[in-house]
């Protein structure tokens, strides 16, 4: 239900929530042994002298020049990785400095070649990424510390099969596609052009193939278009509300639908399949306005007055907070998608932990979402 629904509701109402090598060689005259020698003023770190000369210097020298790459120090020096000393007196000619490396750069984009065509035809697993790199003139291949499956060990053994060629780095972090702005997983905030606030439940396929999220249905009442970030999402798929409080929104192309929902900080949770509510099982669940939050599973098949004749049947109650703007979003136990929220008790809009009580929290069951809309939620790889 809509955020105009709120008013008047600062007592413990029930309500629906929606808100809102080579160095160059030092120099000195007959006779100054005992002076210092005379040195250049030091250029600040990371200061470059000519921005265009890397690009320059490699389009003069030509492509089979033995030229690997190059790169600026820490003292705004052009370093200039060469395969070759007649590369390399060229290089010290041009202005730059010159340093060996053992091999070419046809070698070294062999290696990344040969490797971008078993990534495609195959899989590089869990491998993070691969480039020739001038700095150690290797083929670097950065994989996670934790990363010890069978595809990404596969990937890495042809890799290493290259010998000195290849350096492998052990990295931490998650990669992501994107800037995270076309990213959609569940627990998001998505707006609707009306003016207010829902969260993204899960990411879905009905059986046509269509790309669809789910969410609660009083977000969806009145078929409304919805956008993230300024960006539209698409149009109302499907909408039931009250009776029951779930709705589908079309994703028109170029957003990332993924198979996780938003961890708010703890590290985001891969969907792996759904679950059925059973009373005294921990629920955990994600949405905007109190990102991730924790409890138990207290009843099932519960029948819910929102207030106005909206009745809702056969809701799970759960002891996690839910405030305004959580409506819609993901509920799970583990890796198992479990609802949709639905609403909650407030007291002056705050879950009722806060007020030293218990919270009474409402989620939608999501076998009942997914059977009505035809569809299947999209899994985490």
């Amino acid at each position: 239900m809509s955020g105009r629904f709120r008013v008047g509701a600062a007592l413990a109402g029930v309500v629906v929530l929606t808100t809102t090598g080579l160095v160059a060689a030092n120099w000195a005259t007959a006779g100054t042994a005992d002076q210092p020698d005379p040195q250049p003023a030091a250029k600040p770190a990371g200061t470059v002298t000519n921005p265009l000369l890397a690009e320059t210097l490699e389009s003069e020298l030509g492509s089979d020049s033995g030229v690997v790459g190059s790169y600026y120090d820490e003292a705004g020096e052009l370093i200039v990785a060469v395969s070759n000393l007649s590369t390399a007196a060229l290089v010290r000619q041009i202005g730059a400095v010159p340093r060996l490396v053992k091999f070419t750069a046809r070698q070294l984009n062999a290696v990344q070649g040969e490797l971008n065509q078993l990534a495609i035809t195959s899989s590089a697993g869990k491998v993070r990424s691969w480039y020739v790199d001038p700095i150690t003139g290797t083929v670097v291949v950065s994989v996670p510390k934790n990363a010890h499956d069978l595809i990404t060990n596969r990937f890495l053994r042809r890799a290493e099969a290259n010998g000195d060629r290849v350096t492998v780095r052990r990295v931490a972090g998650t990669i992501r596609t994107t800037a995270d702005d076309f990213g959609l997983r569940g627990g998001l905030q998505v707006d609707k052009n009306t003016g207010y606030v829902c969260s993204l439940g899960f990411n879905a396929r009905t059986r046509k193939g269509n790309r669809i999220f789910l969410t609660a249905g009083h977000c969806t009442s009145g078929r409304p278009s919805f956008s993230r970030n300024g960006y539209v999402l698409g149009n109302t798929y499907t909408s039931t509300f009250p009776g029951h409080d779930f709705g589908s929104v079309g994703v028109i192309e170029g957003w990332d639908q993924q198979g996780y929902v938003e961890g708010w900080g703890s590290g985001n949770v891969a969907v792996k399949g759904i679950a059925d509510a059973t009373v005294g099982s921990t629920v955990c669940k994600s949405g905007k306005s109190t990102g991730w939050t924790c409890g138990r599973i207290v009843a099932r098949n519960v029948t819910v007055n929102y207030g106005n004749n909206r009745v809702v049947r056969g809701l799970f109650q759960h002891t996690a907070c839910v405030e305004s703007g959580d409506s819609g979003g993901a509920n799970m136990t583990g890796n198992y998608a479990q609802g949709i929220t639905s609403g909650a008790a407030l007291i002056d809009g705050q879950c009722l932990e806060k007020s030293g009580q218990t919270n009474e929290s409402y989620a939608q069951p999501i076998g009942e979402v997914l059977r009505a809309t035809e569809s299947r939620l999209i899994l985490a790889n």
